[in-house]
């Protein structure tokens, strides 16, 4: 091989090594990027939440007519659980197989299963073409589901 065609190759393979590694780098960036902004919207919903479950007054504006303040203030904040959950899952701290877990517990308290039975639906239509919130959506969905058999088992 002459020098001159040594001097190319090597130069082709450094330069599709640089943009390899920059377009791997431009796909991180983006996710990182995803992963500051549903944080952002995360804090956003969590900060709602505690505003609206611990205000009377602010929490009549938006509960359902057929429901009353204090019971809709007790469900909110058993949504403010199940949305830290599920963003501690979206950011991938929750450990593979664990969700599973995490849900069975939530649904042992019974204003998780009051929320869960009165808006569970709603979080399913809302989590429509995100397979990951989909996923989290029917997991939780079958530790409500599975609640009654292990209480049952435990009687």
């Amino acid at each position: 091989m002459k020098l001159t065609t040594a001097v190319l190759a090597a130069g082709a393979a450094v330069s599709l090594t640089s943009a390899v590694v920059g377009a791997v780098r431009l796909r991180q960036d983006a996710r990182h990027q995803a992963e500051r902004n549903e944080t952002v919207l995360a804090r956003n919903q969590l900060g709602w939440l505690a505003q609206i479950s611990t205000k009377p007054d602010l929490a009549k504006l938006w509960t359902p007519e057929d429901m009353d303040v204090e019971e809709y203030m007790q469900l909110l904040k058993a949504n403010q659980l199940i949305c830290m959950l599920s963003l501690r899952n979206r950011l991938g701290f929750v450990r593979a197989g664990h969700l599973p877990w995490y849900a069975a517990k939530l649904m042992e308290s019974d204003v998780c299963q009051r929320y869960w039975k009165r808006f569970g639906g709603l979080r399913a239509e809302e989590a429509e073409g995100d397979e990951q919130a989909e996923h989290f959506t029917r997991v939780l969905d079958q530790a409500a589901k599975n609640l009654p058999r292990a209480q049952a088992a435990t009687a």
